[in-house]
């Protein structure tokens, strides 16, 4: 195994973490702006009403993208366990 695959190797797997994590992350992100937004013109501080809308949020886009999510990981170890005889 020469370092240039093993190089390959980790930056394939940071973009994989980061097709699958930013998703969720961005849905946390634009749901707690706006959740923000309302709390702060409504002036209602409330610890519950920042939880609960990310936690449907994530919910969600696990239940919509959690299909894609799947089929893009077993490809990634799929293609992993393809390059394990020329290693």
């Amino acid at each position: 195994m020469t370092d240039t695959m093993v190089v390959h190797i980790l930056s394939q797997a940071m973009l994989m973490a980061l097709k699958l994590a930013g998703p969720i992350l961005a849905v946390c992100l634009i749901v707690g702006l706006v959740v923000a937004v309302l709390q702060t013109v409504t002036q209602i501080q409330e610890m519950t009403l920042s939880f609960v809308p990310k936690l449907i949020g994530v919910g969600l886009v696990l239940v919509l993208g959690g299909p894609w999510m799947i089929h893009q990981f077993t490809a990634y170890v799929q293609e992993l366990w393809h390059m394990i005889p020329s290693m």
